[in-house]
């Protein structure tokens, strides 16, 4: 979950869309063999949305949705353990630029479009702990 702070200190959230439905999501992958489930999500990030930063190595919790695997509506039931990333560089191009749509949004926005409500609930808590300064330390990448 790609995250910055603005000069004034108000935090944004990173959303991307789904490559078939657009709908706006978090960076997400599966695990990549070899990486730690931290440097599988940091690449999945600079893949899906261009972005480095420094990531934390426990997940803030789980969310649930059903991943369309193919344009013939094939459907898994898929689990996500989402890992807060805070970006510290953007990438003018990446893997999946032209496929995706990526934008900064302040966390309410963000939320009232996710269609995600386990989603929704993770976003809002995470970042009620970041405001109260009870987030652990991050383990930089890249």
């Amino acid at each position: 979950m790609p995250y910055r702070l603005t000069k004034s200190g108000a935090p944004e959230i990173l959303l991307v869309t789904t490559r078939q439905t657009k709908r706006w999501i978090i960076p997400k992958g599966w695990p990549i063999k070899g990486l730690t489930p931290a440097k599988s999500a940091a690449r999945e990030a600079f893949e899906e949305a261009g972005v480095w930063g420094s990531i934390k190595t426990k997940a803030i919790g789980v969310f649930s949705f059903n991943k369309r695997l193919d344009e013939d509506g094939i459907v898994i039931p898929s689990e996500v353990r989402v890992l807060p990333l805070l970006v510290k560089r953007l990438s003018k191009t990446w893997p999946e630029a032209e496929q995706r749509d990526a934008q900064w949004f302040e966390p309410a926005a963000a939320m009232s479009l996710i269609e995600e409500e386990s989603l929704r609930i993770l976003i809002s808590s995470f970042f009620e702990h970041l405001a109260a300064g009870t987030l652990a330390s991050k383990a930089p990448t890249r």
